[in-house]
């Protein structure tokens, strides 16, 4: 059987679990059951604790992101699902930081303009939280709506890639920095 390994990181938004598979990261969660299970049936792996090259270099990258040094990442991805579920992933990682887009324009995007809600279903299932960027994906009022992470992981988020936020945590270690809005 295949091996999926896993490292738990606590992000200033919350706790990430991340997996690589071989050389490849496969997720970038917020822990949910139903995407640990997806991943374990598609790729025919169990999860193990262990480290990675690719976590590593993942948890690296995130800890620029959040202290705003990164705006793109650089990771090789791994990430099984659905023709259409990939459609919609690789569409999002288009949207450049600092930009949203609403569920409607991203089904625009995608050509499928009257698939909205089997847009948000995708996005939803999102197994690379962060790194495929769908904290970007707003209501169509520009209200933050369904984020895995919540509402307030997904508006730091945001105010991060927007500057509201200047870094949500210290350079020297990883903890809290004290910012409390979320913008």
């Amino acid at each position: 059987m295949n091996v999926i390994k896993i490292q738990r990181w606590q992000s200033p938004c919350g706790e990430l679990v991340l997996g690589g598979f071989g050389d490849r990261l496969c997720m970038c969660d917020w822990g949910r059951h139903s995407v640990i299970s997806r991943l374990s049936r598609s790729l025919d792996a169990v999860m193990t604790e262990a480290e990675s090259e690719v976590v590593d270099n993942a948890i690296a990258q995130l800890k620029e992101y959040f202290t705003g040094r990164r705006k793109v990442f650089d990771l090789p991805l791994l990430m099984p699902g659905t023709a259409f579920q990939q459609i919609v992933w690789n569409a999002i990682c288009h949207i450049g930081y600092g930009h949203s887009m609403t569920y409607g324009g991203l089904s625009g995007m995608i050509g499928r303009q009257t698939s909205v809600r089997a847009v948000a279903n995708a996005v939803g299932a999102n197994a690379i939280s962060v790194i495929v960027p769908c904290h970007r994906i707003i209501g169509s009022g520009g209200q933050l709506t369904g984020y895995a992470g919540g509402i307030s992981a997904k508006g730091m988020l945001l105010g991060l890639e927007a500057g509201n936020v200047q870094s949500l945590f210290s350079d020297s270690h990883d903890s809290y920095c004290g910012t409390s809005s979320a913008g």
